[in-house]
């Protein structure tokens, strides 16, 4: 093939994939208007076919004359403005979807022969399925609360807004607090909080126990633990289900971390790795066990709410940042002052309340001089004082067979930490 032949079959494609994108579009907008009468539609399938070769074709004669594009971008807003006025004074109907897609149209098929095909197929795709999605979209709108809308805006100002403004180096003792680094922690918990929320909303509490204990855990494993204890002290009934529910959501920490050390200190992941991926898998297969044993005399649902902290507020994430810095200085303190047993007392009383912040922490000092190995262990020492705090949460508050399943398990999963702990320090992948 010649070089002529060459550029004629590029212009034949690029003219193709603007008319694919016309296509695209209008089957979804002719679909969903196939009930109007013939000419009652502002735009069909073969107008957005044809709006996306006009998009085409004068994108390629922009070469010659780069107006063109933009003038007939002017002169199909226009025509699109008068059809619009005309549909909503005979059908009293005054959204402007339709209209909103043919220029979008327009506009994806000029940047589809201008250099950015895939670009531009991508963008049909997404628009093609914003329009399609319409009931689910507003049903979603219809169930989101006020503080969960507030929350999504808070999360978008700190990442969007604070993140890029602040400095991304280190300041006081030892450099230790580096205000950026700090905020996209802060930013990272915060994101997987709000999604692990909306996977409860959207999967509903009352869907199954088990499956919010697995959702819960990327939000609040602690919170769940408690709520859960309490109904199962209400309810005996359902404590085995409550049971595998708890263990679930305490299990899940487990990969949530390991995401968090994935983000902060790959490197670190073969050092980590084994132990939490181990700890994981105990854990859910004795959540399973006892799913399976009750599976029968407990009913898989319940009419009770579960309850959890908002996804996400502003002044979390400021106590979560100040605890974070507070952690970091301490860590970098007593390993200058206390060596390792320094690293794993403050692993330990960290681990607590809270395993996110001193995972973020000794992720972060592992980057510089702290041992992969002694970090690998604060992280692990943590999470099973989180979970010790877990087991006896639902020990004082419910008791009974909850108590007894939920200590059984958690004092397997303990066993196998210390093993780890003691033994290999921090198993690794090759």
């Amino acid at each position: 093939m010649g070089p002529e032949a060459s550029a004629a079959f590029q212009t034949f494609q690029s003219l193709g994939i603007a008319l694919a994108i016309g296509l695209l579009i209008g089957v979804e907008r002719g679909w969903t208007q196939r009930e109007m009468p013939e000419g009652g539609r502002v735009a069909g399938l073969r107008t957005f076919g044809l709006i996306g070769l006009l998009g085409g074709s004068l994108g390629l004669a922009g070469d010659q004359a780069p107006w063109l594009l933009a003038a007939g971008f002017v002169a199909l807003t226009a025509l699109v403005v008068v059809a619009h006025w005309r549909s909503a004074s005979q059908l009293d109907d005054y959204g402007i979807t339709t209209e909103v897609a043919a220029l979008v149209t327009y506009v994806l098929a000029g940047l589809s022969v201008t250099g950015q095909p895939a670009l531009a197929a991508a963008g049909a795709v997404v628009t093609a399925a914003l329009l399609g999605l319409k009931q689910t979209l507003h049903e979603w709108l219809r169930r989101l609360h006020q503080y969960e809308l507030t929350a999504g805006m808070h999360l978008a100002l700190i990442s969007l807004v604070v993140l890029p403004v602040l400095p991304a180096r280190g300041f006081g003792p030892w450099n230790v607090f580096n205000p950026y680094q700090l905020w996209l922690m802060v930013v990272l918990i915060s994101a997987i909080s709000f999604a692990g929320h909306f996977a409860v909303r959207i999967a509903g509490a009352r869907r199954g126990l088990l499956l919010t204990g697995l959702f819960a855990g990327l939000a609040a494993s602690t919170a769940l633990t408690l709520s859960f204890s309490r109904m199962g002290r209400d309810r005996p009934v359902l404590q085995p289900a409550l049971a595998a529910g708890v263990i679930v959501a305490g299990t899940t920490m487990f990969p949530r971390m390991l995401l968090e050390v994935a983000v902060v200190n790959p490197a670190l992941l073969t050092s980590v790795a084994v132990p939490l991926v181990v700890l994981t898998v105990v854990g859910l297969a004795g959540a399973a066990w006892l799913w399976w044993q009750q599976r029968h005399r407990t009913p898989g649902e319940t009419d009770e709410d579960v309850t959890f902290r908002r996804p996400f507020e502003l002044r979390s994430a400021i106590q979560f940042a100040v605890a974070l810095a507070l952690i970091l200085f301490l860590a970098e303190a007593a390993s200058r002052y206390l060596g390792d047993s320094g690293i794993y007392a403050v692993a330990l009383i960290s681990g607590l309340t809270d395993v996110d912040a001193i995972t973020l922490s000794l992720s972060k000092m592992a980057a510089g001089d702290l041992a992969h190995a002694v970090a690998a262990r604060g992280i692990l020492l943590a999470a099973l004082a989180n979970t010790a705090v877990k087991g006896g949460m639902v020990a004082v508050i419910c008791g009974g067979v909850m108590a007894r399943q939920v200590l059984g398990l958690y004092g397997v999963i303990a066993i196998f930490g210390i093993v780890f702990v003691a033994f290999s320090g921090a198993a690794t992948l090759g």
